[in-house]
């Protein structure tokens, strides 16, 4: 199957031009993955997109409204965390994206919550944004805690249960299967 869609079946495109043109065709049908998908080429200039951060924004918001995760986070960061270097800052309206991914699951959003809370000196709210995260595989959550931990601000206990709680995340990813598919995949060049 490696050069065959496995949701359409259609032959996987070649060039870029003839991804973004079917992604683009996901996106018309109001896919938000798709959606996001090309925001984040006008986002980045990637995909062969012109960057166009408030096309972006706008895809992005088009994609956050029909419940895709990764979206609220982007917007999140992007209103939260760029100072208005991109788009107007809006911390408030940063929050809340970054607050609904975090509560539906997403923990790249839960770890950016737990720094925010930590540059406010929410240092317990910080740990406890981050302790989730941690236990479900975010390595950067775990960093966050660590440094914590080097400052005086989280306790030896906490570093060692979200340390615990990222080893047994990480290993229940492993599993014979992963492995085979890690190998097949690696033969082959990311086109995206």
């Amino acid at each position: 199957m490696g050069g065959i869609c496995p949701f359409c079946r259609t032959t996987n495109p070649s060039s870029v031009g003839s991804k973004l043109a079917l992604t683009q065709k996901r996106a018309d049908a109001k896919d938000p993955v798709a959606i996001g998908f090309i925001a984040f080429g006008y986002y980045a200039r990637d995909h062969g997109l012109p960057q166009d951060v408030p096309r972006a924004v706008k895809l992005w918001t088009e994609a956050a409204d029909l419940g895709d995760l990764d979206a609220h986070y982007r917007l999140g960061y992007l209103y939260h965390c760029t100072s208005g270097e991109q788009t107007e800052e809006d911390k408030e309206k940063g929050l809340r994206h970054l607050q609904h991914a975090a509560i539906q699951g997403h923990p790249h959003s839960r770890c950016a919550l737990g720094v925010h809370e930590c540059i406010s000196g929410n240092y317990t709210l910080a740990v406890q944004h981050c302790m989730i995260s941690a236990k479900v595989g975010d390595v950067n959550s775990l960093d966050v805690i660590k440094d914590m931990f080097m400052k005086g601000h989280a306790t030896k206990a906490q570093y060692a249960e979200a340390l615990k709680g990222y080893r047994d995340a990480s290993e229940e990813t492993k599993s014979p299967q992963r492995e085979v598919a890690k190998a097949f995949y690696s033969t082959f060049k990311y086109l995206g």
